[in-house]
């Protein structure tokens, strides 16, 4: 493979429709071909945005979308419906359900709103066969028990979005069969404890994304990240892994394609 055609990979979080990018979108998805990042998944994070994440997607090839009420947002959103999540699916673009999940770093006082949206979203993903898109943050082990819970009560598929919780939320999801996402925080000088949690994983269960505009990874870090930066990512897994940057790019899509099996369709 020549420095001329680097290897594809997926960027399997952004925010495109975030203000940040407005009206660099042309632009941006070029730069992210021109890195490699030849499909991506924006997220929309509050369902009265969905038309707009929606357009963004059905615009541009290679990009999908997904849709759900974040966590922080979850006391100040009308609570979503599984109904009102399975009838978006039916989008053929649309190929996962989130971001949902638990944050009780900035909005604790939410927490009971938040565990009843997370359990409305799961049982869309149940109905739908689509992923669970999770955010995690100060919040393990209650993550860890409702997402045991509802695989308990039936089956669903997960990615654990941005994963950067501890080696028992991981432990967790990975016996429930769910995915790590690495972020641009892997990458990050002091997230050695990060990368060795990824490294206990199996390489099979290891997905790529930004969260761009957030968390740009070195040397872009305290900029706006943007989606050809999973590439650096990307960089920071191979050597995790101990593979060659092809062999780890060949191995995330794969595992993507997996998860997100609409999107592979």
């Amino acid at each position: 493979m020549t420095s001329q055609t680097p290897p594809q990979i997926v960027d399997s979080h952004c925010h495109l429709d975030f203000p940040d990018f407005d009206g660099e979108h042309e632009a941006l998805i070029a730069r992210a071909r021109a890195a490699g990042v030849t499909r991506m998944v924006t997220i929309c994070t509050r369902l009265r945005h969905e038309p707009r994440v929606r357009a963004i997607a059905e615009a541009h090839e290679g990009v999908f979308y997904a849709a759900g009420t974040h966590p922080m947002s979850a006391a100040e959103e009308p609570m979503a419906t599984v109904e009102e999540l399975v009838a978006l699916a039916a989008h053929p673009k649309f190929v996962g359900i989130g971001e949902t999940g638990l944050d009780y770093h900035y909005t604790p006082d939410s927490a009971p709103v938040q565990q009843e949206s997370l359990r409305i979203h799961i049982e869309a993903a149940r109905r739908t066969g689509l992923p669970l898109i999770i955010h995690a943050r100060d919040a393990d082990a209650d993550m860890a028990r409702i997402l045991t819970e509802e695989h308990r009560a039936g089956a669903y598929g997960c990615v654990m979005h941005c994963f950067s919780s501890g080696p028992e939320l991981a432990q967790a999801a990975l016996d429930l069969g769910f995915y790590l996402s690495m972020s641009g925080i892997a990458a990050f000088p002091k997230s050695a404890e990060l990368r060795a949690i990824f490294a206990a994983a199996p390489l099979e269960r290891i997905l790529l994304e930004t969260d761009s505009p957030y968390l740009a990874p070195p040397p872009f870090r305290g900029k706006r990240n943007e989606p050809a930066y999973t590439a650096h990512t990307a960089a920071k897994g191979a050597e995790v892994f101990g593979l060659s940057l092809a062999d780890f790019a060949a191995a995330t899509s794969a595992n993507f394609d997996r998860l997100f099996a609409k999107a592979a369709a």
